[in-house]
């Protein structure tokens, strides 16, 4: 069985019979050109008789040396292809020498191993082959002792012409042929990595950023299981599984779809690590992935949450216009504490995710909250109090955990209260507002001013019995 070269197995398939048959082209024309050198007048002198064996030599060497490559293992195949056309040159040499350095035939085959070393392995192949050539230079001389005469022999000439033209003409064909299979090739590798790069952008909206990366880039060794001090956070829909009882099956998949949609995208936008979600539960991580600090993870976490209940209370409106008159309410909990982070599973089945007791704390605050309440723990709080207005609760009691445990309410950011405050939101039966002064443009202000002065003034008209 014919063992596999370096090549293929590294998927590059080479036709391992066009070095053979430049081999026995070259060979051929250095066996013509020393034919044509040959007195036959005088076949029996010394000098004859080394000619008439050096073409022996060149004809047998051509199937030796593809013997020689049939036969070889892969651990030998590196090697052998160094030492064939180091021989190549070597038997060209001497060649040379015994066909008393015709000029036309020395150049040509000259040429020819130039040719060959440069095409073959570059400066290092080209010394090699040269130092060969000489070599065989130096043989041939010491064996034939040639005559220094420039010969010019047309018969000489022509021999050598004809082989070197078709070794010229084959290497071209060979050439063709290579350059095309390598476009083709190409071609298809760049197809292969556009769908590459199509699925390990796929892949990144399945897994957490920080294993996303060290997948794709071969650094899988480099997760291991650790001790962080994360902000973990958790929200969730009031009531969700009687939603999924009263509403139909097309219209929750939509409204749960879009929900997520909006979690995911103010998630990113905070530099929040989506751990998993759970039916309509999310959980998200900061402090993982490109941590700034616990202090900094713990308020983008709860800048955050803000962010996601003021989208929620914008999307009750767009549900609504949508025929979806059942609100939704979420509930969220942010707990601060050290957690053991890494991949955990089976052999067969593996996720990346944090664990912990401050996890589950997160979780039962969750849970503990009130509709479109953030409520979170104490150590939370530690962080982010000079920044944001909380209220305290007091203390709690949580499933799981034997204390009861030490609980705030997240009002705002203390830039968002005041004189400063830019959103204002009021709800009471048969009415609804929300007024968002980030959004508003310039151009809206006096229509926005108008439609409140004319609800203002129906309001004030109208006579409630």
């Amino acid at each position: 069985m014919q063992h596999q070269s370096e090549e293929e197995k590294s998927g590059y398939k080479i036709d391992t019979r066009y070095p053979f048959y430049f081999r026995a082209l070259i060979c051929f024309a250095a066996a013509g050109t020393l034919l044509n050198v040959i007195s036959w007048s005088s076949l029996m002198t010394q000098d004859t008789l080394l000619q008439f064996g050096m073409v022996l030599i060149l004809l047998a060497y051509i199937p030796l040396a593809y013997q020689i490559t049939r036969r070889s293992v892969p651990e030998n195949e590196k090697q052998i292809r160094r030492w064939l056309p180091f021989t190549d040159a070597l038997l060209i040499g001497m060649a040379m020498a015994m066909a008393n350095f015709s000029l036309l035939p020395c150049l040509l085959f000259l040429t020819m191993v130039q040719f060959n070393a440069l095409t073959q392995g570059g400066g290092r192949c080209w010394l090699e082959h040269n130092t060969a050539m000489l070599m065989g230079v130096g043989i041939g001389y010491l064996l034939h002792r040639p005559a220094l005469v420039v010969n010019a022999d047309l018969n000489i000439s022509a021999a050598s012409l004809i082989g070197v033209f078709t070794y010229f003409c084959a290497y071209a064909f060979y050439t063709h042929k290579q350059i095309a299979r390598l476009k083709s090739e190409n071609t298809s590798l760049q197809n292969d990595q556009r769908l590459a790069n199509l699925a390990s952008y796929k892949l990144s909206r399945y897994l957490p950023k920080r294993l996303w990366r060290a997948v794709t880039t071969g650094r899988e060794k480099e997760i291991v299981t650790e001790r962080k001090l994360l902000t973990v956070f958790f929200s969730d829909i009031k009531d969700f599984s009687q939603l999924t009882e009263e509403m139909e099956a097309e219209t929750l998949t939509r409204l749960l779809n879009s929900y997520l949609t909006e979690m995911s995208r103010i998630v990113a936008h905070y530099g929040g690590t989506i751990d998993k979600f759970i039916g309509d539960a999310v959980m998200v991580v900061f402090g993982d992935d490109q941590s700034k600090g616990p202090k900094s993870d713990a308020l983008r976490c709860v800048a955050m949450a803000l962010a996601m209940r003021k989208r929620v209370r914008e999307m009750k409106q767009e549900w609504y216009d949508q025929g979806i008159s059942h609100p939704l309410q979420i509930r969220m909990g942010i707990n601060t504490g050290y957690c053991t982070v890494g991949v955990f599973g089976t052999a067969d089945h593996q996720t990346y995710t944090v664990m912990g007791t401050h996890v589950n704390l997160a979780a039962r605050l969750e849970s503990a909250a009130e509709p479109g309440e953030v409520l979170i723990s104490h150590e939370t709080w530690a962080m982010i109090k000079q920044t944001v207005m909380c209220r305290d609760k007091g203390h709690v009691t949580v499933k799981g955990f034997s204390t009861p445990v030490k609980v705030y309410s997240v009002t705002d950011l203390r830039k968002n209260l005041g004189g400063q405050q830019s959103y204002l939101e009021e709800h009471a039966p048969g009415f609804a507002m929300h007024l968002d002064l980030d959004k508003i443009r310039n151009y809206d202000k006096e229509k926005v001013l108008q439609s409140l002065q004319k609800a203002a003034a129906s309001l004030k008209s109208k006579v409630i019995i």
